[in-house]
This record gives structure tokens, C-alpha cells and sequence, in this order.
């Protein structure tokens, strides 16, 4: 069952930081530099559409395997190593911001394109990007503090 815990808390942040960074690394400066708003903004629309499920699924993932896991081997949160702390700080943290852009400026930005508010649109989309880029670091800096922590927490207990 370990195993199995194991494989979706690392599956699902791969596919929930992973997508982050192909989103602002790559089709971010792509989609700007071949496309006009009145295209632009539907794309974004629509690939937001197919990944923001799927960071659903992530979040459900990763809160489930990964209390199961600090319960199982830790038995209370009086016990969490401070790295298992540390990445559920900053998880939720990322939780919450992903929140905030699903129901705030994501759900504004598809209003407005449907009402043709280009303007409005774009501005909602230049919101989602800099939080998508705060919690993209806040997620590249989960991965390190969970894999570092994790081999120094092996180290100094064998």
C-alpha cells in the first residue's frame, strides 16, 4: 500500500508541476509570439480547460497519498519531520492559490472572451500567469525540500 502511496503523491506532483512548467516555460512564450489576443485568449481558455482537471485529480492525489503516508509512518502530526511539514505548508499554500485562480480570474477570463472583452480577458489571463508562475516555485521548491529531506531524514536515522 506504501508503494502505492508512493507512486501517486510523486506521479501527481510531476503531472501538477510539470504541467506549470511546460505552461509558462514553453507555450507561454510561444502562444504570445505567433498569436493575437482574439486567438490567444480561447487557447488558453481551452488548455486550462484540459489541465485544470487534472490538477483537481493532482490535489485529491497528493492530499490523500501523502497523509496516508505521515499517518502511517509518523503516526500524529506531533511526529512529522519538519520536511514532511514544510511540504504541506507549502502544498496547501499551492492548493489554495490554484483555488483562487480556478474560481476568481480563470472564471473571468472565459466570461469575458465569451463576451468578446478582449481587454478584460487578457488582463484576467496576465493574473493566472503570475500566480501560476509563484506556485510553479513554490512547487519546484516542494520537490527539493521533499526529496532532500527525505534522504537527509534517511541518513540521520540509519
Amino acid at each position: 500500500m506504501m508503494t502505492l502511496a508512493i507512486s501517486l503523491h510523486v506521479l501527481s506532483a510531476v503531472i501538477w508541476v510539470g504541467g506549470m512548467f511546460f505552461a509558462w516555460m514553453a507555450l507561454r512564450p510561444v502562444a504570445a509570439n505567433l498569436l493575437e489576443p482574439p486567438l490567444r485568449l480561447p487557447l488558453w481558455r481551452d488548455v486550462f480547460g484540459k489541465f485544470f482537471p487534472w490538477v483537481w485529480l493532482c490535489i485529491i492525489s497528493l492530499l490523500s497519498s501523502g497523509y496516508f503516508m505521515a499517518f502511517t509512518l509518523f503516526g500524529s502530526v506531533a511526529n512529522f519531520p519538519s520536511f514532511v511539514l514544510i511540504m504541506q505548508g507549502l502544498g496547501i499554500l499551492m492548493m489554495l492559490l490554484f483555488m483562487h485562480v480556478f474560481f476568481a480570474p480563470y472564471r473571468r477570463m472565459k466570461q469575458a472572451i465569451e463576451a468578446d472583452d478582449l481587454p478584460t480577458a487578457g488582463k484576467k489571463l496576465a493574473q493566472i500567469r503570475m500566480i501560476i508562475g509563484i506556485n510553479l516555485i513554490i512547487g519546484l521548491v516542494v520537490v527539493i525540500v521533499g526529496v532532500a529531506g527525505d534522504s537527509l531524514f534517511h541518513i540521520v536515522n540509519s
